[in-house]
């Protein structure tokens, strides 16, 4: 009798260790997402049976316990040849990411909440057997930090003394580390910060304010940083500003402008090669009075090469130029009379 027990132990032995080998299953242990987005919790499996196996799958999964009562359910046969089923609908909260059939049992998650943060579980079920395989996931849920309000709380009736304080509200997931800075952007280690959580995701954090201070919040985590200022800069104030610094610049950019183009015309000038040391040069016109008594008077024009000084003058054109310059030559028109004999 003791044998034949014996026999069925082993056996028994035998069919659980080929169970335990055979059946596996694949999870991401941390999955992060933002707030808002959908998500995927990944999770397959494979089993001895998988190509012949023509009975039933069934998907659960679970929530914060590893006994708790399923949140979503999904079963198939194996054998089906039906494509999309129930669970797969993608209107609902949570549907099925894949094919049972396949050993696919992901979960997508619509519009992601903090809510959904925690500790899910992967479990699948097959008819006939009593065994199931079951794994765990954690999901966190991100939110960048952020500075949804920053403002003076009054202290309250009865409390005489006691001075305002600037209010700093965060938001963020994981918590982020909140500074206080000063006017100049260094923090401020010497102010009594007092911090309070209120939420998964919230903090308020204050300092004493005075009136005449100027302070920054600051958070920070691996996600980001935000910062706002007390008091905030006015917008009318700042475009008000940018504008009167713009017309500055556009002001100096057109005086060098015009200063350049002014130094140009000057060095043209100054080496021109006919005017060079010419400052004034006056034409004398033909006078009736300069015509040769009883002759003809023919006008014909015609032109010489000469060399200026300062002294150069003649009847029809007196030059001046400046002391010391280099003589150079020059060409001058001029009228004169011609006597027909």
């Amino acid at each position: 009798m003791w044998q034949q027990q014996t026999f069925y132990l082993v056996l028994l032995g035998i069919v659980t260790g080929c169970l335990s080998v055979s059946w596996d299953m694949a999870v991401s242990p941390v999955v992060f997402a933002p707030r808002g987005e959908d998500v995927v919790l990944p999770c397959s499996f494979t089993h001895p049976e998988q190509q012949s196996y023509s009975g039933e799958i069934t998907l659960k999964w679970l929530a914060r316990e590893s006994n708790a009562k399923p949140f979503f359910v999904c079963s198939v046969r194996n054998d089906s040849i039906q494509g999309k089923y129930g669970c797969a609908e993608s209107q609902l909260k949570y549907s099925l990411k894949g094919d049972l059939r396949r050993g696919e049992l992901s979960l997508l998650i619509r519009r992601l909440q903090l809510g959904d943060n925690g500790t899910f579980f992967c479990r699948v079920e097959l008819q006939g057997f009593r065994k199931f395989i079951q794994k765990e996931t954690q999901l966190y849920v991100t939110v960048q930090p952020q500075i949804p309000s920053l403002s003076v709380v009054e202290p309250g009736s009865g409390s005489d003394g006691t001075p305002r304080r600037l209010q700093c509200e965060v938001e963020g997931h994981p918590l982020p580390s909140i500074t206080w800075l000063s006017a100049s952007g260094r923090p401020m280690e010497d102010l009594e910060v007092k911090n309070s959580q209120t939420g998964p995701a919230w903090v308020l954090s204050s300092v004493p304010y005075l009136q005449e201070d100027v302070l920054t919040c600051r958070v920070e985590s691996w996600l980001g940083a935000a910062e706002r200022r007390y008091p905030a800069v006015d917008s009318k104030t700042l475009i008000v500003s940018l504008s009167v610094s713009g017309l500055i610049v556009l002001l100096l950019l057109l005086l060098c402008t015009g200063l350049i183009v002014y130094r140009r015309s000057r060095a043209r000038a100054a080496t021109s090669p006919i005017y060079e040391n010419v400052e004034t040069v006056e034409n004398h016109h033909l006078q009736v009075s300069d015509r040769p008594v009883g002759g003809n008077v023919e006008l014909q024009l015609v032109y010489s090469a000469v060399s200026l000084t300062h002294a150069t003058s003649s009847q029809h054109a007196r030059v001046r130029s400046p002391v010391c310059q280099p003589v150079e030559p020059a060409v001058f028109y001029s009228p004169v009379n011609v006597r027909s004999e």
